[in-house]
């Protein structure tokens, strides 16, 4: 052996010795195995048998599992073989923890001992519950760190600036994938404009960045030109962005991933060119993007997922994209692209799994032009399809079919039954035109099936045992549920409502353990409501051992007492059936209800004491045309969220409780058809939210006397005190201060006053007198003002306040006392629809400017003292002569009543002798006229329809026209019979 071969092994044997000397010495260090344990020791450990980590799979992220980790964390063990504990080869430092889904639980204080490991350069905390934690500073200390993912665990607060001094980091994970309250208002983690701009400007090296559901509002898009070059992932979905994106951040030369969806307020446009390079994946959805897509994203080779669903991109789809022949996915609904879509666009697309148009197809017939092996998802919702396209029957690996917002009419063809037979899971026919039956269905995996709002007839479909939520409102089956639905154990939504079904409803359903939706509204059921016990009469426990969420089954024939929610329920409307017996105590045990509407049934009996205060949630109380009687409880909590409540029409008696005045949320307070004694509870002023205050038909008395300058009432917008006992003078200090009537608030307002309770909807309605007849709202237009004051014991003059409220639609103070004359200022009143001061002891000249109202489509001025020439100038005298009668003074048309110096009336028509037709020509008349009220009622309604749809000006113009005509036909002799305004 020679002396170089000798001096070779000498080496090797000496680099074997070495090492294996630096393995043995490469124990963890004991300072930083006491601070792992402190670290363990610090939270307290949920020890149940490990299970799916309660995150979401993203192909970069991956599943994790939840298990305790720490478990293997024992004093006298190595702490670098500890689960989720990696150290360096050679010094045995701790650099890498990963605790992703370790179930810990508890505050991450910024001294813990985690920051005493130095050495760290790859932390993972994602999935832990570190609730009421802040991220610490101290993270600063970690100098090395590459890898840093605390995303979903529960971390608040402002993101702290120190996270920018981490220069080395290579990947940064703050995400939080439910961020939101059921408002949709809290963001757990803020980020600052300048912590940003820092961290874009000295993390040089990062190359991915998750900011999901971070509160970003404060940042200026302008800051994510500062990124690093190296930048491959960039997700920053529901972070509340706004402003203008930069376009230059499409041109990062390394980006893969850009994810910015679900950010409504930022707008941008695609680049028009130079867009080139390895993007992959780019989702915009749910933002303010617009422009055209240019057809330079026919270069992008790399796309594999475009999602631009739901932005405000406009101008024609374009053909390049069948150049991306290794796209996947595809979402272009929702937005506002011009002209038809070749639908063989997409043919070459042979890669596609996900497909989603909400554009009119040009799509052919030949059953051969469309093949997609690979399409999973299909959603060609509002394509304006008239038929069902041919190549569905040719999909082999069909999951998800929508077809939904179409104008496809006729029976379903036979082929489209056989479809995707093994793998079909969510199949959408809702509001198409669709009738005829639906036949027994064969789906292997079919676990949601949408056909509400079409036209289908015959008796309910039962899908196979695999669905969990089966929609099919707004349809025409008849019949009974049949028995075989009990076998669906997997269903969790069912909604049948608006249909014609009839019968009991099956008892199953109060077994059914995963069914947490149960809607059976608006159908013909019918019968007591079956219960596992028999031997009480105060409630029935159908439901009470159910999971149910949702129980709505109003507007059927249901009797029997009432169906006690479960204790899980927090929608719950029995409304309009037959129910009788009491309100049962027990009903407060469901705490977790925030809707309750049992109006509308024979109810009977005083109200428990815990009904006003069992549920810190309960938002909606409606109680409305029952039986109930005794005095409302005077027990509101000051926890309470109750936006509604309405006991009208009951026999409820004695004083309105104070405790009211703890509602802070209240906006509908209906105590209308009772029998309250009281005076005017001016302390419900003092509701900042309060929109309708409804008193009328009871046995309130008093003064309506408030002091000048008093801010009561900012927000109401339905007054209505009619059918009281109410004196004195009107109340000119209240009305000056009723700024929802003046037109002040500017600010924009949904429709209607609906509130969506987790997705369900619940409509206010009350009912009002407009243009003289009594009228349900079953919606609530949010721009509708009102005051009655009617049939009361008003006196004095007439405010001129009156006509400071602008948003005024209808005025009633008919059958007072008042005096006076009408005061000018009510011309003001431009949107004005309804006016009546009938009844009262007014004098003086009709004002001319009432003329002006052009709105003005009801007008009652009969049996007062008025005086003088009614204005011939304007439209007043196109009103009937019943707007105008019992005013002796008055004179000119539309009365009979001719003005001095005017040219007499033509004569009255002749009256024939009563003979044996006599009976015969009053009854025609009658009936004709009976004919006519109908028609003004349905009338009324048009004109609200009108002002729903915000086109109100022609409708009501043939609305009135209509009214005028029938007024005038009714003047004549035999025609005075029906009179449209109240007496």
């Amino acid at each position: 052996m020679g002396w170089h071969q000798i001096l070779r092994l000498l080496g090797f044997l000496f680099f074997l010795h070495s090492s294996s000397l630096s393995f043995a010495s490469a124990l963890c260090p004991p300072d930083q195995r006491d601070s792992l344990l402190l670290f363990k020791n610090s939270f307290q450990l949920d020890g149940v048998a490990p299970s799916p980590c309660p995150g979401y799979y993203t192909s970069y992220r991956g599943y994790y599992t939840s298990y305790l980790k720490t478990n293997s964390w024992i004093k006298s063990v190595d702490c670098c073989s500890w689960d989720g504990v990696t150290c360096d080869g050679v010094t045995g430092n701790v650099v890498g923890l990963d605790l992703a889904c370790g179930r810990l639980h508890g505050i991450l204080h910024s001294n813990s001992s985690l920051f005493l490991l130095h050495h760290l350069q790859d932390l993972n905390l994602f999935g832990n519950n570190f609730i009421g934690s802040r991220i610490s500073p101290n993270l600063s200390s970690f100098a090395k760190m590459t890898h840093l993912n605390l995303s979903r665990s529960q971390f608040s607060g402002t993101i702290p600036s120190e996270i920018s001094h981490l220069s080395k980091l290579v990947s940064l994970d703050l995400s939080y994938p439910h961020p939101y309250d059921e408002s949709n208002s809290l963001i757990s983690l803020r980020l600052e404009n300048s912590i940003f701009t820092m961290l874009a400007q000295n993390l040089t090296v990062l190359r991915k960045l998750f900011l999901d559901s971070v509160d970003m509002s404060m940042v200026s898009p302008k800051s994510f030109v500062n990124l690093s070059s190296s930048l491959t992932h960039l997700s920053v979905s529901s972070c509340s962005l706004r402003g203008i994106f930069p376009v230059s951040v499409f041109r990062l030369p390394n980006l893969s991933t850009l994810e910015m969806d679900s950010n409504e307020d930022m707008s941008g446009i695609l680049p028009k060119s130079n867009w080139t390079g390895p993007l992959a994946y780019l989702s915009l959805m749910d933002t303010s993007f617009s422009g055209e897509i240019p057809n330079s994203i026919g270069d992008m080779k790399s796309l594999s997922v475009l999602s631009l669903g739901r932005c405000k991109f406009t101008g024609p789809i374009p053909s390049s994209l069948g150049n991306l022949k290794q796209l996947e996915s595809l979402f272009l609904s929702g937005n506002n692209f011009s002209g038809a879509v070749e639908f063989e666009i997409f043919r070459k697309l042979q890669n596609l799994r996900g497909l989603s148009i909400s554009q009119e197809l040009n799509i052919t017939d030949n059953r051969l032009s469309y093949a997609f092996p690979k399409l999973e998802a299909l959603q060609l919702r509002s394509c304006n399809l008239t038929k069902f396209p041919y190549f569905l029957s040719s999909l082999q690996r069909l999951i998800i079919l929508d077809l939904s917002m179409n104008r496809i009419s006729g029976e379903i063809p036979m082929w489209f039954w056989g479809i995707c037979h093994d793998t079909l899971n969510t199949l959408a026919l809702s509001h198409n035109l669709l009738e005829g039956g639906i036949p027994q269905l064969y789906w292997k995996s079919l676990s949601i099936f949408h056909l509400h709002n079409n036209s289908f007839q015959g008796p309910l479909p039962i899908p196979p045992p695999s669905t969990s939520v089966f929609s099919a409102s707004d349809n025409g089956f008849t019949g009974k549920i049949p028995s075989s639905i009990c076998q669906l154990s997997s269903l969790s939504s069912l909604n049948l409502s608006n249909n014609n079904l009839s019968g009991n409803m099956p008892q199953c359903f109060g077994n059914m353990t995963n069914l947490r939706l149960l809607d059976l509204s608006s159908n013909k059921f019918q019968g007591p409501l079956s219960s596992s016990f028999l031997s009480h009469n105060e409630f029935n426990d159908i439901f009470l051992n159910t999971s149910l969420l949702v129980i709505n089954l109003s507007n059927n024939k249901f009797g029997g007492s009432i169906p006690l929610p479960s204790p899980m329920t927090y929608y719950y409307s029995i409304a309009s059936n037959k129910i009788t017996g009491k309100i049962p105590s027990l009903l407060c045990n469901a705490i977790e209800l925030q809707v309750i509407d049992l109006s509308n049934n024979s109810l009977i009996g005083t109200l428990p004491r815990c009904l006003m205060n069992f549920s810190t949630d309960l938002s909606v109380l409606n109680l409305r045309m029952n039986h109930l009687d005794g005095t409302i409880p005077q027990s509101f909590s000051s926890r309470n969220s109750l936006t509604t409540l309405d006991f009208s029409q009951n026999q409820f008696e004695g004083i309105l409780p104070q405790s009211l005045a703890k509602c802070k949320n209240l906006e509908v307070l209906d105590i209308g058809s009772n029998q309250i004694e009281d005076t005017f509870p001016r302390w419900l002023g003092k509701l900042l939210e309060l929109q309708v205050l409804i008193l009328r038909s009871n046995n309130f008395k008093g003064l309506l006397d408030f002091p000048k300058g008093a801010d009561l009432f900012p927000k109401l917008r339905i007054l209505d005190l009619s059918t009281n006992n109410f004196g004195g003078p009107l109340p000119a200090n209240l009305i000056m201060n009723l700024r929802g009537m003046n037109g002040e608030n500017g600010q924009e307002k949904p429709l209607y006053m609906t509130r969506s309770f987790r997705s369900t909807p619940y409509e206010n309605s009350v009912t009002v007198t407009l243009k003289g007849l009594e009228t349900k709202l079953v919606k609530i237009l949010t721009i509708f003002t009102t005051i009655d004051l009617s049939h009361n014991f008003f006196e004095g003059d007439i405010p001129g306040v009156f006509g400071h409220l602008h948003s005024l639609k209808g005025l009633n103070m008919a059958h007072n006392y008042l005096t006076g004359s009408i005061p000018p200022t009510l011309g003001n009143l431009t949107g004005l629809e309804g006016l009546d001061l009938s009844s009262n002891k007014l004098n003086g000249e009709v004002p001319r400017v009432l003329g002006d109202m052009a709105s003005l489509g009801y007008l009652n001025l009969s049996n007062n003292q008025l005086t003088g020439r009614i204005p011939q100038d304007k439209h007043l005298s196109t009103f009937s002569s019943d707007s105008f009668s019992g005013n002796p003074g008055l004179c000119g048309t539309p009365l009979p009543k001719a003005c001095p110096g005017d040219a007499p009336p033509p004569p009255p028509p002749s009256s024939s002798t009563f003979d044996r037709k006599g009976h015969e020509s009053w009854f025609k008349p009658k009936a004709v006229l009976m004919g006519y009220a109908s028609g003004i009622v349905i009338g009324i309604s048009i004109a609200y329809i009108a002002l729903e749809t915000r086109r109100p000006k022609w409708l009501a113009q043939g609305v009135r026209m209509l009214e005028r005509r029938t007024t005038e036909w009714m003047k004549k002799p035999n025609g005075k019979a029906i009179k449209f305004h109240g007496q």
